[in-house]
């Protein structure tokens, strides 16, 4: 297939005798280490939900509006972080965002009440939005600039990282408390970006000249337009997924089929690591298989593994459900994102990040309520559900992926 974001720019060679190749690959260092970051603070935050739904007394459904901060917070500011993009660079937008990130992932441990944890939920979800725009817009230029589809390979970095603050949040969980765990990941992330963000701050990634006009704010025409929101959507059904089983999937585990607090913090590590693993052999899939054909069974995948998570009976069987639901979704939202960025610059990262994180908004209290009314499996099936509908529009925009830009 012809590589998603091919532009016009400089190819890379050796990178000993090429200063332009050996940049773009500190930047893709430094790139990959706040991806990483950003899901290794995620992930050690989730796993601490249920310490903190005890801390504070909440129900389920006011869990649900309370995590509604989280996605609040981040819808909020995507679009913002976008025009802070155009005007500054997204390299200290990234670098701002992780220094914002680190400080607020401790709030949360230090409320006692449903509104007050919602509140600085909203400070969370504002860096962590503001982050992913950010990091995303400069993933996109520089994937343009190296001329491969590498996009699945930061979200990949995501990924691992996410597995692997679940995996030390479920060793430490019986052993810390909410409060010592969340602020130990304070000062890791401060020091992570410490040592990351300069690189960024030193170097910059050539603008691709099909989004050059889209970096400096110009106006887009309506069929690109649409185009985006088209991936926006797609981006959507599987945001709701990820959301669901990272603030739910835990306590689905302990609740439902009473798992131990360390093998339930260990599904999320699961599903981030099957997500990883699918999100390496990302570039490989798309130059072999089409963007069309691993949207579609991405979606098709996830949607039967997520029937098998929220419904089996023993928690072997729905931690196997979670894994074969991250392969499904690890490739659907990088190359939608990746896509609508390379139409539409730091504008259609935005754009497509924000209706895809309108996901999040809607999936915990979508959730909670469900899991009041009817039982949390049977709203875990809604997973299932908006994975199929991400198939089918991936489907649909096979000839929307060629769409020339404006």
């Amino acid at each position: 297939m012809p590589l998603l974001n091919k532009v016009t720019a400089t190819a890379p060679g050796n990178k000993r005798g090429n200063p332009a190749a050996a940049s773009l690959s500190r930047l893709r260092t430094a790139l990959t280490v706040f991806f990483a970051l950003d899901g290794f603070l995620f992930a050690g935050w989730v796993v601490r939900i249920p310490a903190i739904k005890e801390q504070t007394g909440a129900s389920a459904s006011d869990l649900g509006l309370a995590l509604l901060g989280v996605s609040g917070g981040a819808v909020i500011t995507m679009v913002l972080t976008g025009r802070l993009c155009r005007r500054f660079g997204s390299h200290p937008v990234t670098v701002a965002c992780g220094v914002l990130l680190s400080l607020s992932i401790a709030l949360p441990a230090q409320t006692h009440s449903t509104l007050a944890l919602g509140l600085v939920l909203l400070v969370f979800g504002a860096a962590y939005g503001g982050i992913n725009v950010a990091m995303n817009s400069a993933a996109v230029d520089l994937v343009a600039a190296m001329r491969r589809p590498v996009m699945p390979s930061f979200h990949a970095a995501f990924s691992f990282g996410g597995m692997t603050g679940a995996g030390l949040g479920g060793l430490v969980a019986a052993e810390l408390s909410a409060t010592t765990h969340l602020l130990a990941l304070t000062g890791i992330g401060l020091v992570v970006t410490a040592a990351a963000g300069p690189t960024l701050l030193r170097h910059r990634v050539p603008v691709p000249e099909r989004t050059e006009a889209a970096t400096k704010g110009g106006p887009l025409s309506g069929r690109t337009r649409k185009t985006v929101a088209l991936f926006g959507v797609i981006a959507l059904c599987t945001a709701y997924g990820e959301g669901a089983l990272a603030e739910w999937g835990t306590l689905h585990l302990q609740q439902d089929l009473h798992a131990h607090p360390g093998i339930a913090a260990a599904g999320y590590s699961l599903f981030a690591l099957a997500m990883a693993a699918g999100r390496l052999s990302g570039t490989t899939l798309l130059e072999r298989l089409g963007q069309t054909r691993t949207l579609v069974a991405g979606g098709s995948l996830a949607s039967a593994g997520m029937l098998l998570g929220a419904l089996a009976p023993t928690t072997w069987l729905a931690l196997s459900g979670f894994a074969v639901t991250g392969l499904g979704l690890a490739n659907i939202f990088p190359v939608a994102v990746a896509r609508a960025g390379a139409l539409a610059g730091p504008g259609g990262v935005a754009a497509a990040s924000t209706l895809g994180y309108g996901g999040m908004l809607v999936g915990p209290p979508a959730i909670g309520f469900l899991a009041d009314w009817f039982s949390l499996p049977v709203a875990l099936t809604t997973v299932a559900l908006l994975a199929a509908a991400a198939a089918l529009l991936g489907y649909s925009a096979r000839n929307a992926s060629s769409t020339p830009p404006a």
